[in-house]
């Protein structure tokens, strides 16, 4: 789990890439969930708290403009 200081580093185009990355990852470990092949349950919670992270500073540096 990411820290929201180590994201406001990062630039826009980083974190769009950093946000596709988790979808990617989460919609795996969704799948893996269904079939039962999931080892670690919590790990659905961190990445979808890191990604409402990264679309937060997203959402700030575009209100910043």
């Amino acid at each position: 789990m990411a820290k929201v200081a180590e994201f406001k580093d990062l630039g826009v185009e980083q974190l769009e890439q950093r946000a596709t990355e988790i979808d990617k990852e989460l919609f795996t470990l969704r799948i893996r969930k269904a079939m039962g092949q999931l080892d670690r349950p919590l790990q659905i919670r961190d990445l979808r708290r890191d990604l409402a992270r990264v679309k937060t500073v997203l959402r700030q540096k575009a209100d910043a403009r």
